[in-house]
C-alpha cells in the first residue's frame, strides 16, 4: 500500500498536478492539505477518474480544507474541531481490509512573530499540537494500528532546515515548536518514516518558500510535511520517497508530495 500525503495549496487551481503525480507513483491513497474550496466545488468527478471512488472530503472557502482520496475502500470518515475553531485541519478514516487508522493533518502555519503574546496564531499552533499529543494518548494506545500524515508545519530537527541556527527563532522551527511536536510524537510513540529511512545527519525537505526565485540555487528548504506509524506498523515499512520534480513544474504548490509503502 503506497500513502501520499501532500499540501496541495488549492486543488482547484493543482488538480492537474495531482493527476501528474499519480502517474508517476500510482499511489492507493492520497492526502491532501490546504485544498482551499468547500465541499460543494471540490473536483470529486476528476478523481473518481483516477480511480479514487472512496473520498472524504472537508473544505472551506479559501483556507485550510482537506482530503483523503481512495482507491481502497474505507469507513467511519471522521473531521475534528481543535482549539474551539472548526476550520477543517484534521479528517480520518479507518480502512476496511486492515483496520488501520489514517489521521490527516493540517497544522497551523503560526503567523511570524514566535510571541504567544503578540501573535494568536503562533499561540493557536502550540495549543494544537499540545492538544493533539493529548488527544492521540487520551483515546489511543501504542498498540493500535495508526497512520499520522500531514503538513504539520514545523521542522524538527536540526537537520530538516537548511540552518539550525539562523532559524531557531523563526517560526516552524522554534524550540517551543519543536518541543511540542517532539510531545506529540512521544503520545504514542510514533515512527518518524522520513527519518527511518534518511539518516539524521543528512539534509532533507519538503518545502521550498516561492520567495527564492531560484530554490534550487539557494536550497534554502524544511521539512514540514511528514508521515508517522504507531509502532505495530513500524515492521511494515517498505520505503519513502519524495517527488521533487513537483516543485519544478508551472505554478508549483510551495510543498513536495512525499509517499510511504507499507506492506
Amino acid at each position: 500500500m503506497k500513502i501520499v500525503t501532500w499540501n496541495i495549496n488549492s486543488v482547484r487551481l493543482r488538480a492537474h498536478h495531482v493527476i501528474e503525480m499519480i502517474d508517476h507513483w500510482q499511489p492507493d491513497i492520497i492526502c491532501l492539505q490546504e485544498t482551499k474550496t468547500v465541499d460543494e466545488t471540490f473536483p470529486t468527478q476528476t478523481f473518481t477518474e483516477q480511480g479514487y471512488i472512496h473520498q472524504h472530503i472537508w473544505g472551506m472557502k479559501s483556507y485550510n480544507g482537506q482530503a483523503i482520496l481512495s482507491k481502497l475502500p474505507f469507513h467511519n470518515p471522521r473531521t475534528f474541531d481543535r482549539c474551539g475553531f472548526s476550520d477543517c485541519r484534521h479528517i480520518s478514516v479507518t480502512l476496511n481490509d486492515s483496520g488501520i487508522e489514517i489521521h490527516n493533518l493540517y497544522v497551523p502555519a503560526g503567523g511570524d512573530e514566535p510571541d504567544i503574546h503578540i501573535n494568536e496564531k503562533y499561540k493557536h499552533k502550540l495549543d494544537f499540537v499540545d492538544e493533539m499529543a493529548k488527544w492521540f494518548k487520551d483515546n489511543y494506545t501504542d498498540t493500535d494500528k495508526l497512520i499520522a500524515v500531514g503538513d504539520f508545519n514545523i521542522a524538527p530537527h536540526e537537520h530538516d532546515v537548511w540552518s539550525h541556527k539562523q532559524l531557531l527563532k523563526v517560526i516552524s522551527h522554534t524550540p517551543p515548536e519543536t518541543e511540542g511536536l517532539e510531545a506529540m510524537r512521544a503520545s504514542l510513540n510514533w515512527v518518524d518514516v522520513g527519518r527511518e529511512f534518511v539518516p539524521m545527519h543528512e539534509k532533507l525537505y519538503t518545502w521550498w518558500s516561492y520567495r527564492n526565485r531560484d530554490y534550487k540555487k539557494s536550497n534554502r528548504g524544511r521539512r514540514l510535511d511528514h508521515i508517522w506509524v504507531s509502532p505495530p506498523l513500524k515492521g511494515t515499512l517498505k520505503s519513502y520517497d519524495q517527488l521533487q520534480k513537483m516543485r519544478d513544474v508551472v505554478k508549483p504548490s510551495d510543498h513536495i508530495p512525499v509517499m510511504v509503502e507499507i506492506g
